[in-house]
């Protein structure tokens, strides 16, 4: 039993006050790896084993919806140079595709293990991850081997970038991607992504991957209007995606359609933070009806952070986010991105992942910018942190 809680976020309106379920003087009890009571501390039941969380916060762990974690090598050379006033392209994704190519497993698996402790230390207790780094059908299917090592939630993103060897022929390239490549792949994900974009894959392109991946048994969700507008979230809509992601540069339609849709507007606020770009409104979105999420969206080119609790902060302050709805999208919200039911709650039945943060409050992963709030963490019922 973990007591003494001076404010919980259930993400359970059932349990608390408004839309986060807030709990004060609050337990909960694990049993195994799930959630087996949640309720007013002098209410609990008898336990074998007490933790007194001494007035502090405790939430749900963090649902990452959104990362790049397979790959080698980093782009320090290219960050610093658009700091200095290059422009940010989808272009510079081929370095970490050689990098990555010339690593070996060994090394690949070692890079990913760290980030995801990195993660898990800061109170991320669910991760997705992408394919993406390697481009040819033994090193995609080899990252998204050694990624079903550390996470469930694994996804083929073949389409990240046209390979350089085809890159005179991008339409034997979507071939591989939709035929051979998919075959050595989707037995090991349980996603399929593609990367939207001028400068990656038009929308017909899109559509031929996407459509291939269902055809495989693969659930689709989408790199969307990151960099301008363009058919990625009316694609992601249309073909029942689970997320569409970034979603920057959006039209009033295409807000529209994810509002009337079950695709969830994942934002990926460090991906602007890190290339100086336009924010997505956050607040355009939940007026219009939208569900939210965040992520990291952690790769080495775009958003090398593994820390939601920055890209809560980043939301508030930029994406018109109020440090509660911050909350609800990296939990909850990224719950509903990776269609789990499991995660991103803490209810009876739930898998028993907990962060305790060293605050009185939620509202301070906002209120106290870059500043390390993490007590403990749970994650299925295990103390890791």
């Amino acid at each position: 039993m973990i007591t003494g809680i001076g404010s919980l976020v259930t993400n359970d309106p059932g349990h608390g006050t408004g839309p986060l379920g807030l709990l004060t003087d609050a337990a909960v009890v694990i049993d195994g790896d799930r959630v087996a009571w949640v309720g007013p501390a002098a209410q609990a039941p008898a336990a074998d084993e007490r933790f007194d969380a001494d007035g502090r916060a405790l939430l749900p762990g963090f649902v990452d919806s959104h990362a790049h974690l397979v790959f080698a090598g980093d782009r320090t050379a290219e960050f610093n140079a658009r700091m200095s006033g290059q422009a940010y392209s989808a272009g510079g994704i081929r370095t970490t595709v050689a990098a990555t190519r010339a690593a070996s497993d060994a090394e690949l698996e070692a890079n990913l293990a760290g980030f995801v402790r990195e993660a898990l230390r800061q109170g991320t207790t669910t991760i997705e991850c992408k394919s993406g780094y390697g481009l040819t059908v033994e090193d995609e299917a080899r990252a998204l081997r050694i990624a079903a090592k550390h996470t469930p939630e694994t996804t083929y993103l073949g389409a990240h970038i046209v390979a350089p060897e085809y890159a005179e022929d991008p339409a034997g390239y979507v071939d591989l991607v939709t035929g051979e490549m998919l075959d050595a792949c989707a037995p090991h994900a349980r996603w399929v992504d593609v990367f939207c974009e001028k400068g990656a894959f038009d929308g017909d392109q899109a559509r031929a991957v996407l459509t291939a991946g269902i055809e495989r048994g693969l659930t689709p969700r989408v790199h969307a209007n990151q960099l301008t507008y363009g058919p990625g979230v009316q694609l992601a809509v249309e073909l029942g995606a689970a997320s569409a992601d970034h979603c920057t540069h959006l039209t009033d339609e295409d807000v529209a359609a994810l509002a009337g849709s079950a695709t969830v507007a994942t934002l990926l606020p460090g991906a602007e933070f890190s290339t100086r770009a336009e924010y997505p409104s956050g607040r355009r979105l939940l007026d219009a009806g939208a569900v939210v999420a965040l992520s990291t969206d952690c790769n080495p080119g775009s958003s090398f952070t593994s820390s939601m609790a920055f890209c809560i902060a980043v939301a508030v302050r930029e994406m018109g986010m109020t440090p509660d709805e911050a909350v609800w999208a990296a939990t909850a919200g990224g719950a509903h991105a990776l269609r789990r039911s499991d995660v991103g709650t803490i209810a009876i039945g739930a898998r028993a992942d907990l962060l305790l943060l060293d605050a009185p409050s939620h509202v301070h992963l906002a209120y106290r910018p870059g500043v390390p709030l993490t007590a403990a963490v749970w994650r299925a019922g295990v103390r890791e942190v």
